[in-house]
């Protein structure tokens, strides 16, 4: 067997990303792994629809795995037009009808986040706070708590100082969902997004009440609050653009 023979038996074997690294090698590579039989291999695991035309739409099914392959990365995004500077959040939780919480917080401090997690809290709930996962967290000073035998909900608008514009993320959800092992309960609600963006929907804001054990099994000592919109957005830059696109009144 000679030695692009053993090339020509490889080749197949190899994903789309080590087959085009193997263009790089060398001419006689790259001769060899542009052939597109093996570019086809390729489209008909992705889109095994359009191999069975005679020919296909574009030129080669090189052109097209390239293509369309690479749509799936991620696009950097500009600058966003907003900024934590710009905004404030205001807060609000009851149990039942008695309102427990209501802060105005700036977009700093919940951007900055909770730097030192208190003494006391579970492993799991720290390592959740020092992971790299991008949230919002912002301290309850003073701390307080919820019994588990209370419904309670919870309230979230954010106002633009640039425009003097407020819009709604969360509107009188409920903390349906204790994760006892995680030291969280969770309530979310839907975005509404403005009109400009009709196609935009389904996307989830989350809130955690994050609590510590009171000693008292149907109660629970909250100490912090965090916020994030991971159905959709993963890091500082990709939230601020979410809630530029929000219904603003």
């Amino acid at each position: 067997m000679t030695y692009g023979e053993v090339l020509k038996a490889v080749f197949p074997l190899l994903d789309g990303i080590d087959l085009a690294s193997c263009m790089g090698v060398s001419k006689q590579w790259r001769d060899i792994a542009r052939d597109d039989y093996f570019w086809k291999c390729l489209c008909a695991k992705r889109w095994p629809s359009i191999c069975k035309t005679p020919t296909p739409p574009i030129l080669t099914y090189y052109k097209l795995f390239k293509t369309f392959y690479k749509r799936q990365h991620r696009r950097t995004l500009l600058p966003p037009r907003l900024s934590f500077d710009d905004l404030e959040f205001y807060v609000d939780i009851w149990t039942e009808e008695r309102l427990i919480f209501s802060e105005v917080v700036p977009g700093p401090i919940l951007r900055t986040g909770i730097k030192t997690p208190p003494p006391g809290i579970c492993n799991m709930l720290r390592f959740h706070l020092e992971g790299p996962e991008y949230k919002m967290t912002v301290p309850v000073e003073p701390r307080f708590t919820v019994p588990l035998s209370q419904s309670v909900s919870v309230s979230v608008l954010v106002g633009r100082k640039d425009t003097n514009k407020v819009a709604c993320i969360i509107n009188k959800s409920m903390f349906d969902y204790i994760d006892r092992t995680a030291y969280r309960a969770l309530a979310f609600d839907y975005l509404d997004f403005s009109p400009v963006y009709p196609f935009i929907s389904g996307i989830r804001a989350w809130v955690s009440l994050l609590f510590m054990e009171d000693g008292n099994e149907g109660v629970i000592d909250v100490f912090g609050i965090e916020m994030d919109f991971c159905d959709a957005a993963n890091s500082e830059e990709e939230v601020l653009w979410l809630l530029d696109m929000l219904e603003w009144t």
